[in-house]
């Protein structure tokens, strides 16, 4: 039986783990767990299964065994395409306006990955799957194209300034703003300490896991709601054998 994992087909044969990607350009890259793992990328059907690459040892831990998996996809990915009569590379770009914000949410497949989810105007939807440094080069060259994209556009919006008399908020409590105040909310209010974060990612959502945090902040979902709105708002999501609480923050405060 095949099911798929963070992009990968899986079959499973008694310990045997045997994860499979197939790239546009022919090229499928295969990698084999059962205890020990190994690593090939070869090209079909023209290359009538021609090995391109393959791990010349062995890997005994699991986390090695899955980063060797993602850079052999990595280096196939940008090869010309074996595909019998095609010149180019893989098949062209899927390219649509992004309808709403863009989820972002922990992997799927247990690895520590970050999978972002674009919900585009044409109806589809596309789910993009990073590993941390691509999540963090990501963050950076946005934050950078934005002093070129929109810096101009703000400084013409903003408005002259104006003196107006400023209420009294002294006593209104606004909520917790950055990923770092919610922890602190979580864990004076809730008992929820650091040990029940699983992860955040890019700061937009993170998430509890484990007893008694995630019963605690389940029972107590409306005053859970209260104390961290209006910039975090929660949500529940089942794993399998568990539950998650995944604290959301809302990007249009």
């Amino acid at each position: 039986m095949s099911e798929e994992i963070a992009g990968w087909e899986l079959s499973r044969h008694g310990r045997e783990e045997t994860y499979r990607k197939r790239l546009a350009n022919g090229i499928t890259v295969r990698a084999r767990w059962d205890g020990t793992g190994t690593v090939e990328a070869y090209a079909e059907p023209a290359g009538v299964g021609r090995t391109l690459t393959s791990s010349r040892k062995e890997f005994r831990d699991k986390e090695a065994f899955f980063t060797a998996a993602r850079l052999v996809v990595d280096m196939a990915a940008n090869l010309p395409s074996f595909r019998a009569g095609a010149e180019t590379h893989a098949d062209h770009a899927l390219t649509g306006e992004v309808a709403g914000s863009v989820a972002a949410m922990p992997g799927s497949g247990g690895l520590p990955e970050a999978e972002l989810t674009f919900t585009l105007t044409d109806g589809r939807s596309v789910t993009l799957i990073l590993t941390e440094d691509q999540s963090n080069d990501l963050t950076s060259s946005i934050h950078s194209l934005s002093k070129h994209v929109w810096s101009e556009q703000h400084e013409e919006e903003s408005a002259p300034e104006i003196e107006a008399e400023v209420p009294d908020v002294s006593e209104i409590d606004a909520g917790p703003d950055t990923a770092h105040e919610l922890m602190t909310v979580l864990e004076q209010r809730f008992g929820v300490t650091r040990d029940f974060l699983l992860a955040h990612v890019d700061f937009s959502a993170v998430v509890v896991v484990g007893e008694p945090a995630v019963s605690t902040l389940l029972e107590r979902a409306d005053e859970l709601a209260e104390a961290i709105a209006p910039k975090w708002f929660p949500g529940a999501t089942e794993r399998p054998g568990e539950i998650w609480v995944v604290l959301y923050r809302d990007s249009t405060r």
